[in-house]
């Protein structure tokens, strides 16, 4: 396994959250609040990030931020020699996407005659698409598991999968896909874009598995 930087933790951290103050970085990424603060002001000086101040106030990366993030995932991903590795891995993340998103739109939406909105008023239907998301979980785990013994930093995906989903399965739909929580669907979404970022892959440019 090989133990991540600091200052690419934060960087990193950052990317995937796209807008925050320090402490939530610093929670994101298991370091000190003061170290992150540290290492966010001394890459505001070299021209990597911002602050907004006001309501919300927070810490967002800038372009050169952005392209400096990428340099060192790369170098990350060559000192570990680990490419072949991640780039395999991400194929296999990959091709579970599309039903992923499929899974998300099943919960949000019913398919009753014509497309409403999922109010969560029937809990049959509720549960049979958590049991998709359990299938799918089981499909992702050994995925995460990889990534962790190559990068450190990948190994807190899969214990972030498990909370979301012991969340949902207690009754707490939110975990499910709120964009405000740490919900399946967000915690997805993030190792997605780490994965895209790690490989420098334009999201926009991305392939489509068939």
């Amino acid at each position: 396994m090989s133990p991540t930087i600091p200052g690419l933790l934060v960087l990193n951290g950052l990317r995937l959250k796209g807008f925050a103050e320090a402490d939530a970085v610093a929670g994101f990424v298991g370091l000190r609040p003061q170290v992150v603060e540290e290492y966010l002001r001394a890459a505001a000086h070299e021209g990597f990030v911002r602050h907004r101040d006001g309501q919300p106030s927070g810490w967002s990366l800038t372009a050169d931020g952005r392209a400096e993030n990428e340099r060192l995932l790369a170098m990350e991903l060559d000192a570990a020699d680990v490419r072949g590795a991640v780039a395999a891995a991400y194929e296999r993340f990959l091709a579970l996407n599309g039903s992923m998103l499929q899974i998300c739109t099943r919960w949000q939406v019913v398919d009753i005659d014509a497309q409403v909105i999922n109010d969560h008023s029937d809990p049959a239907y509720d549960e049979s698409v958590i049991g998709q998301l359990i299938e799918m979980d089981a499909h992702v785990q050994p995925i995460c598991a990889e990534l962790g013994e190559w990068l450190e930093r990948f190994g807190n995906y899969g214990p972030r999968f498990v909370f979301a989903l012991d969340k949902l399965r207690g009754g707490d739909i939110d975990w499910f896909t709120k964009p405000t929580l740490e919900s399946y669907h967000t915690v997805w979404f993030e190792l997605h874009e780490d994965l895209l970022a790690t490989l420098g892959i334009d999201r926009a440019s991305e392939k489509t598995p068939h």
